[in-house]
């Protein structure tokens, strides 16, 4: 056996002694420690800074599509206007041609018009006739298929030639 004895008392550190061999021992794992702190935050910091640029990039083309789209918006609101327009004129148009060829299609073969006056789908028409019948055959046409509000027969006088008649039909209906 053998026995080691220190006969040397261990002298104790002071405070700044124990600072000193704290700082020479343990600072260098703190140095690198924040050191990897540091640089893992810078390249946080490039990828924060590359998603900020790729945002404002994807921004700015989508302003630029935009202002390029918008001149194209408008010109088809312009014309969405203008197609609405035209389907109004064009079912008004097919309004009348129905009207018009309506009462042509069932006017009496006996009788001949003088004048036809149309305003605002209220037809005035006057006739002549040799036959009456035929006249009011084609007044309860007219009445029974129920294609016009009011339809009213205003005036039959008798002339040389037969009878002249007023008839006026007003509110087409589809």
């Amino acid at each position: 056996m053998k026995y080691n004895i220190n006969l040397i008392p261990k002298k104790e550190a002071t405070f700044i002694e124990r600072v000193v061999y704290f700082f020479l021992n343990y600072l260098r794992y703190i140095i690198v420690f924040t050191q990897l702190i540091v640089i893992s935050v810078f390249f946080y910091r490039f990828q924060i800074d590359q998603r900020i640029i790729e945002l404002r990039e994807a921004v700015n083309q989508k302003k630029e599509i935009i202002q390029v789209i918008y001149p194209i918006l408008e010109q088809m609101t312009i014309i969405e206007k203008q197609m609405i327009q035209v389907n109004k004129v064009i079912a008004n148009q097919k309004k009348f041609n129905e009207m018009i060829n309506y009462v042509i299609s069932i006017y009496p073969a006996a009788a001949s018009l003088i004048k036809l006056e149309i305003i605002n789908y209220k037809i005035k028409m006057i006739g002549r006739t040799s036959d009456l019948n035929q006249l009011q055959a084609y007044y309860y046409l007219l009445k029974k298929e129920n294609k016009f509000d009011k339809v009213i027969l205003e005036s039959v006088k008798k002339s040389d030639n037969g009878f002249i008649f007023s008839l006026v039909l007003e509110n087409f209906k589809i």
